[in-house]
C-alpha cells in the first residue's frame, strides 16, 4: 500500500484522566496486550462536540463519568499509523489520527472504573506517573505521550 500517505487523518479526541495523586489513568489494550498502555481515546461522532465526544469516550471505555475538565491542550496531536497496520484498522480508512487532548480531574473513587464495558478495549488499568507516559506507549504514540507529558508538566500540578 504505497498510497497511504494519501489517506486521510481520522479525527479523535484523548483524554489525560488524572486522580488525586496527579497520576495518569493508563490502560493495556485488548487488541495489543504486550506491555504497552494507553490513555482513554477515540473518534469523534459527525456533528459532535470534541468536549462530548471526550467523555463519552471516557465512558464507553471505563465506565468513568466523575471528571471535571482542567484544561483544552490548544494544538492538536496526530500520530501515524505503522504500516504494518494500515489498512487493518478504521477499515482501511486513515493513516492516524489528528487528536484534540483533554486534561480532567477524576472527581470519583476506584470502583467507578469498570473497563468490562459493552465493546471492552482494555484488559487492565493502572495509574501512572507523568513521566512514565512516553515509556508505557507503543512506539507510534512515544512522540505524542512526550508533548502530552510537556503540557502535564507546565502545569505544575506535582
Amino acid at each position: 500500500m504505497n498510497d497511504y500517505k494519501e489517506l486521510p487523518l481520522r479525527i479523535g479526541v484523548g483524554i489525560v484522566l488524572l486522580n488525586k495523586k496527579n497520576k495518569v489513568f493508563v490502560g493495556k489494550r485488548i487488541d495489543n496486550p504486550e506491555n504497552f498502555w494507553q490513555m482513554p481515546q477515540g473518534g469523534v461522532d459527525q456533528n459532535e462536540n470534541l468536549l462530548q465526544a471526550a467523555k463519552r469516550e471516557l465512558e464507553e471505555e471505563t465506565g468513568i463519568k466523575s471528571v471535571e475538565l482542567v484544561k483544552e491542550l490548544k494544538e492538536w496531536l496526530q500520530y501515524d499509523l505503522p504500516k504494518n497496520l494500515l489498512g487493518k484498522i478504521w477499515g482501511g480508512k486513515y493513516r492516524g489520527q489528528n487528536q484534540k487532548w483533554f486534561i480532567m480531574n477524576f472527581i470519583g473513587k476506584d470502583d467507578e472504573i469498570n473497563i468490562k464495558t459493552k465493546n471492552p478495549e482494555f484488559l487492565d488499568w493502572k495509574w501512572i506517573q507523568v513521566s512514565e507516559l512516553p515509556k508505557i506507549a507503543v512506539t507510534f504514540k512515544v512522540e505524542l505521550y512526550k508533548k502530552i507529558k510537556e503540557e502535564l508538566e507546565t502545569l505544575k500540578l506535582y
